[in-house]
């Protein structure tokens, strides 16, 4: 159900692959433009954008090994274009089962290829060796331009175990070298506000999008500042903490763009945890801006937590509840959210949901995408839900356990009243029997 939000570093991919496909057509009709009497192939007579084309496909060990082949391969190997998008991943062999990139072959892309890195993702296991191995290349891309640089923590705890002056020295290096970050992923690290300000005096021009959920030492005025001086922001994505009417303000003034998609996660540490309450006029404001902006939520409350939301209407437009969830709150939900396109309940309890689904389908005129976990509802009102909603409905990921059979459908022939109205065959989720 979840969506992909889309990023510079996709559409680069994209751009990249259409450039080759069209070098491999140019190839195959040099191939055809040779003698006829050639009597086999000469693999070191290849054209390098086909190589290239080839290598850009090959794991990293595989590239090296190809790279021993021959002269012309080797050459290959080190086109700055093979190396503008790189995945260093560092794992402790004790810990993680995946293979971790060679230790001389991160020596020879920093030696040789640090100033062609563009697009770089670090994938760490749970070790505070493996994040220390992260920092220490991140302190030596001196050289580097990077686009996107992405921090990735396959398994919790990771950099948040290294001492925050570490990790912040060594993050320093690339926020002043590159000066053209417009991709930023930090989540789960020690970064904090004054770091945060030297990427902006560094790359406030080029910035589009921000992800930094679960960094306990950033401040509201830290993100203030990042909205404040990075005009050129699209997406952001933080914890509910660190969002505010102040933030929400900056977003929406005249000389920022129109924010593309803001995800925010609500996450509750300790039960019993209060959390602040945003104004309404605040998110009118960023509406006015930014009509078409996508705000998604994800919640991972207790049921007595949910206190400060969904009393004013909210523009959020991707909801998902990670925990159990009353039929109070999802009732509200179906007053509150007119702008909903997409709603994940992964639980409820035992009391059908008739009523909250149907004021759902009925206010929430956007509404195409659905997936209900540990719920309860009605075959009868389902029905009356997917009618409403009609083929609008392109998502709806129901598992059978869900519906309730009543007087008027069972499990057997809810199917087909269900496809009638959405315009195509459905059936309910199984469980796996594993």
């Amino acid at each position: 159900m979840k969506r992909s939000l889309p990023g510079n570093h996709q559409e680069d991919e994209a751009g990249s692959s259409g450039r080759a496909q069209g070098s491999l057509k140019r190839s195959c009709e040099w191939w055809r433009e040779r003698d006829s009497t050639w009597a086999g192939p000469r693999w070191e007579c290849l054209p390098q954008e086909v190589l290239l084309h080839v290598f850009q496909y090959l794991p990293l060990l595989d590239r090296a090994y190809a790279s021993q082949v021959c002269w012309s391969w080797n050459q290959v190997f080190h086109m700055p274009e093979l190396w503008r998008c790189f995945e260093f991943e560092l794992n402790q062999p004790a810990s993680s089962y995946l293979k971790a990139t060679h230790p001389d072959l991160i020596k020879q892309i920093i030696k040789r290829h640090s100033n062609h890195l563009q697009y770089v993702s670090f994938k760490v296991d749970s070790s505070r060796e493996s994040a220390e191995a992260a920092c220490d290349i991140l302190s030596r891309l001196v050289n580097c331009y990077l686009k996107t640089l992405r921090l990735i923590s396959t398994a919790r705890p990771s950099f948040m175990e290294l001492p925050k002056s570490h990790f912040i020295s060594a993050l320093t290096v690339v926020f002043v070298s590159s000066k053209s970050l417009s991709s930023l992923k930090i989540d789960d690290t020690p970064v904090d506000d004054p770091s945060l300000k030297v990427l902006v005096a560094n790359n406030s021009d080029t910035l589009k999008l921000l992800k930094m959920s679960s960094c306990p030492h950033v401040s509201p005025a830290g993100i203030l500042c990042v909205a404040d001086q990075c005009h050129g922001l699209r997406e952001l994505a933080l914890n509910y903490h660190l969002l505010s009417d102040e933030l929400l303000i900056a977003l929406s003034s005249e000389k920022h763009v129109h924010l593309e998609h803001l995800r925010i996660d609500v996450i509750s540490e300790n039960p019993g945890q209060q959390f602040h309450t945003i104004k309404k006029s605040s998110w009118d404001a960023m509406v006015h801006h930014s009509p078409k902006f996508n705000l998604v939520v994800y919640f991972f409350l207790y049921e007595d937590e949910f206190g400060p939301f969904f009393c004013d209407e909210i523009p959020v437009t991707h909801l998902y509840f990670g925990r159990s969830v009353s039929k109070d709150v999802l009732g509200r939900v179906g007053l509150t959210c007119p702008r909903l396109v997409e709603l994940v309940v992964c639980a409820n309890g035992l009391r059908p949901l008739d009523k909250e689904l149907i004021r759902i389908a009925r206010r929430c005129s956007q509404l195409s995408a659905i997936g209900l976990g540990e719920c309860e509802v009605s075959c009868s009102s389902f029905v009356e839900f997917v009618k409403m909603c009609g083929d609008r409905l392109t998502q709806l990921s129901i598992m059978e356990e869900v519906l309730v059979p009543d007087h008027r459908y069972g499990l057997d022939d809810i199917h087909w009243e269900v496809s009638k109205h959405l315009g195509r065959v459905w059936f309910p989720d199984m469980m796996p029997t594993w």
